[in-house]
């Protein structure tokens, strides 16, 4: 269920066993140099659900989840969140895996690193190639001498040369159009639909798009997931279902807990645990307005909109500020790029807070000239305390409870930090101007984490250290768990990473699916295929 970076891998590896499977995906398939290259194609590709508002289709490929104390921003479509992410691919520092949140087999499990590895082999991450002769780069450098820190070259899940990757299909070389979050449509960039689905699909698996799981439940010692069409709200009449003895929970973090809460709803005895550790992974978007040296970082798009230079990946550099006796106090600080089709907003969204005049004059000359053109974004991850409680609202819409979150210490000590970066370069520091004119003054994430986490046992987890659900049944041991049911996402992260997640939520499926296969006796691999013929 789900097909990002938790449910490609699954998919993946499972079809590699021989087994017979069954991707349901809840949004589109999105084929390369289909998607949003103008505002209006990304207005119409915009869901947003919130306590009283539910506008865009429900297939729509950005989905922002408006709470009351937190707002999620995911991805939906084929490939999950990496069709829309900045692909930055980091792992965390060892003391992370080190923490007691992490039950003792997983993190002294030598697979671990095999998990990294071969995620690192599927996704391969570098870095964008003469990354310190961009404008942007220049730009961060300038930036890091208010905090004392040099920027360094951020490996991303990005290809720089043509090629044939392992999955077997053909991939052009990134062309630096800085679309990344958008899409992108060159096809340089390393998604799970490049990856680990046409691999998927190669070893027999079958794919279902538009169809959105609602439950599982369990009837004649099998597996029955409940799903109905996306677009068809969420009705019990529209309910149909598909039976399974081995279902892999992939929908992401406010997905895959979602449908748990909702088959407890329906009688499926889980953990007490279910739901809380949420963490938003010490996330802030930010920008620096006003700067008195050029940036170039708002994307041209393919074809280009404009004759600016390469603006590079959406992330080419980032500054890394460590702490040996601190670890919540470690962050990366990575230099952004605004899409293309995002660009005409940019000046109506700075208009408020005495930025009207810059914002009216690239109204009428573009965003790539004038003050945009000295645009800094920003991107930081850290780490929070992993407070939050994803809960079930409205019949069964999720939404995350964190009343406190914005009292975060991470928060304010990223938002001096960011002041005194920006003003190296005579900028202002604007917290996000874009979700302040759509979704109020409250923290943002795109890299939720939690909900499922893993625990020694359901008295501190709802999954164990093979992503296997714990049974919550009074009868039942405390580490008895539900046989052919697993977690495999960000859902399952139980503390917050202090980097972008992607890779730590690939090798974490990797290692589950090597478990998933020793317990049963099957056999696969993660070698190479070869090009796929046309």
């Amino acid at each position: 269920v789900g097909s990002g970076y938790g449910g490609g891998v699954a998919a993946s590896r499972l079809a590699r066993c021989g087994r017979s499977v069954c991707v349901l995906e809840r949004g589109r398939e999105v084929p390369t140099g289909e998607f949003p290259s103008r505002f209006p194609d990304l207005r119409r590709d915009l869901q947003i659900t919130s306590k009283r508002v539910r506008t865009g289709p429900a297939t729509a490929l950005f989905d922002v989840r408006v709470g009351e104390h937190i707002d999620v921003i995911l991805g939906c479509g084929l490939g999950g969140t990496s069709l829309i992410n900045a692909g930055v691919a980091l792992r965390p520092d060892a003391r992370v895996f080190a923490d007691e949140a992490w039950p003792a087999a997983f993190s002294r499990d030598p697979l671990l690193d095999e998990g990294f590895h071969r995620a690192n082999r599927m996704l391969r991450p570098a870095p964008y190639p003469r990354a310190c002769d961009l404008t942007k780069y220049k730009a961060l450098e300038q930036a890091g001498t208010a905090i004392g820190h040099a920027p360094h070259a951020a490996p991303v899940t990005v290809n720089f040369t043509d090629a044939v990757n392992p999955a077997g299909v053909e991939q052009p070389a990134c062309n630096g159009c800085g679309d990344c979050c958008s899409g992108c449509n060159v096809g340089a960039k390393n998604t799970v639909a490049m990856t680990y689905l046409p691999d998927a699909k190669r070893h027999g698996a079958e794919m279902f798009t538009g169809t959105s799981v609602s439950h599982v439940s369990r009837a004649g010692g099998r597996w029955q997931v409940w799903f109905h069409a996306s677009d068809a709200g969420n009705g019990e009449a529209a309910l149909e279902c598909v039976e399974a003895d081995i279902v892999v929970l992939g929908a992401g973090t406010i997905g895959s807990t979602g449908i748990l809460l909702r088959s407890r709803e329906r009688g499926l005895a889980m953990s007490p645990r279910l739901g809380h550790g949420f963490s938003a992974n010490g996330d802030i978007i930010a920008f620096g307005y006003g700067a008195k040296i050029p940036v170039n970082a708002i994307g041209v798009g393919h074809p280009p909109k404009a004759d600016v230079g390469p603006v590079g990946t959406c992330v080419a550099g980032q500054i890394g500020v460590s702490d040996a006796d601190d670890l919540s106090k470690e962050l990366y600080l990575q230099e952004g790029v605004m899409p293309s089709a995002l660009a005409p907003l940019l000046p109506v969204a700075f208009i408020p807070g005495g930025r009207l005049l810059g914002a009216a004059q690239s109204l009428i000359k573009g965003v790539y000239h004038g003050p945009f053109a000295r645009l800094h974004t920003f991107f930081a991850v850290s780490h929070d305390a992993a407070e939050g409680e994803i809960r079930l609202v409205d019949g069964g819409r999720t939404t995350v409870h964190w009343p406190d979150v914005s009292k975060q210490d991470v928060y304010l000590r990223l938002d001096q930090m960011l002041e005194r970066t920006v003003k190296a370069n005579g900028a202002s520091y604007v917290k996000n101007p874009l979700a302040n004119a759509m979704i109020g003054n409250k923290p943002a994430t795109a890299h939720p984490l939690g909900g499922c986490g893993m625990g020694e046992d359901r008295s501190c987890g709802v999954i164990n250290h093979k992503c296997q659900v714990f049974d919550g049944n009074a009868a039942s041991g405390a580490t008895d768990v539900h046989e052919g049911l697993y977690v495999c996402d960000g859902a399952a992260i139980p503390r917050s990473l202090g980097v972008n997640p992607l890779l730590t939520i690939t090798g974490i499926a990797e290692r589950a699916m090597m478990h998933l296969a020793a317990d049963r006796q099957w056999r696969f691999d993660d070698r190479p295929v070869a090009a796929v013929s046309a």
